[in-house]
């Protein structure tokens, strides 16, 4: 299918690049999704939200990073099975580093193309990916 052949294109290619700071850092690229995605993500800051949006699983969530020292666990006092999980500081170098190679796969996957080009590639891909999720 050729869509899902390009698809793998690109995901290798983002691997490649987020692989380098996995490597630099000892994270499996699990553990740098996780990283990434709560950086870009505050908002979705339990491993239940992770689970869902990212399609991961929770034992990975709950435990990679904790054990790494780069996230703590903080139960809320109204509700003790609400568990945010939060950044530390140990993780602001990673996230540097893992912010710098996305933003160079970005500018390499995209370039050439205009801002409206892009703002339409956007919106197909959400498209496809609501199609996949119903």
């Amino acid at each position: 299918m050729y869509f899902w052949d390009k698809h793998k294109t690109i995901t290798t290619y983002y691997e490649l690049l987020s692989g380098e700071v996995c490597d630099r850092y000892g994270l499996t690229q699990m553990e740098y999704d996780i990283l990434m995605f709560l950086h870009n993500n505050p908002q979705y800051n339990t491993a239940a939200e992770i689970v869902k949006i990212r399609k991961s699983t929770k034992s990975h969530v709950s435990t990679s990073l904790k054990s790494k020292g780069l996230v703590e666990r903080i139960q809320s006092k109204d509700n003790k099975k609400h568990i945010e999980i939060a950044l530390l500081d140990q993780a602001e170098i990673i996230i540097e580093a893992g912010l710098n190679a996305q933003k160079q796969f970005a500018q390499n996957v995209l370039r050439g193309l205009t801002e409206e080009e892009t703002r339409l590639c956007i919106r197909v891909f959400d498209k496809i990916c609501n199609n996949a999720e119903e």
